[in-house]
């Protein structure tokens, strides 16, 4: 999952090197942290939270089929 976030957000963004994604947990609870660039900040989250929204929806999506739990935050 945190390949996934990852290479969503370093397409959206112009700092794609500036991109940290870091996972945490085990088992059926995982979470994942997504940081960006200040200035690409509005980028990741989009006109009121679409692009976050989207995000989020894709990463359930694909942990459903792996039968987990996901939460991404998106860090400022």
């Amino acid at each position: 999952m945190k390949e996934l976030v990852e290479v969503i957000a370093k397409a959206l963004v112009e700092h794609p090197d500036e991109v940290v994604v870091t996972q945490t947990g085990e088992g059926k609870n995982i979470r994942i942290k997504l940081h960006v660039a200040p200035s690409d900040m509005g980028k990741v989250i989009g006109r009121q939270g679409r692009i976050a929204r989207a995000i989020r929806s894709v990463v359930k999506a694909a942990s459903t089929r792996e039968n987990i739990r996901v939460d991404v935050d998106i860090d400022d």
